[in-house]
């Protein structure tokens, strides 16, 4: 027995037509794309010769991309991640003290799965800070030697952090990235 077929619907045509009618390419967008200018952001300085530099928070994805600026011969508390992060140098040498055969120089790349326990060097016997770009999913969690929590810093605190500072002492912030809710 033979089916006849079922009568498509006029708003369910229409919708089909319009979206085979648009191009592969999208032609337009209401998104803009965001630059922030090397300078365009302060410092925050952390009173012991390093320094971040706030570029961009997502707060639906937990995400917090800056750059750290350190000074030779430092020693980052011992951390991990509850997420990936992903790390480009810039400028200077660092290792991971559990690693020290691994050393990041400018135009090195540097990938951490979630959970991975490191604590970042700077060689002391280098001339200039070290700058590196890093993109961090969830929260850095600071240890001690142990491996007991001491501190926790995700997107919201590292923006809090960092607007809270820059907004005492009179610092534009105007060009932060700062997406979702």
């Amino acid at each position: 027995m033979e089916q006849t077929p079922l009568p498509i619907p006029a708003a369910l045509q229409e919708f089909v037509a319009r979206v085979m009618a648009r191009p592969i390419v999208p032609t337009h967008s209401d998104q803009q794309t965001m630059h922030v200018g090397a300078d365009e952001l302060p410092w925050m300085e952390a009173g012991d010769g390093s320094a971040l530099q706030l570029l961009h928070v997502d707060l639906n994805q937990n995400l917090w991309v800056s750059k750290s600026r350190i000074p030779p011969g430092y020693r980052v508390p011992t951390h991990y991640h509850t997420g990936l992060v992903f790390a480009v140098t810039l400028q200077g040498r660092w290792f991971y003290a559990e690693t020290p055969e691994a050393v990041n120089s400018p135009g090195s790349y540097l990938f951490e799965p979630a959970g991975s326990l490191h604590t970042l060097c700077t060689p002391e016997d280098q001339e200039g800070d070290t700058i590196a770009w890093f993109a961090i999913y969830g929260a850095n969690i600071n240890v001690d030697a142990d491996h007991k929590i001491t501190s926790i810093v995700d997107a919201r605190a590292a923006l809090e952090l960092y607007t809270g500072y820059c907004e005492a002492l009179g610092l534009d912030t105007a060009k932060l990235i700062v997406t979702g809710a």
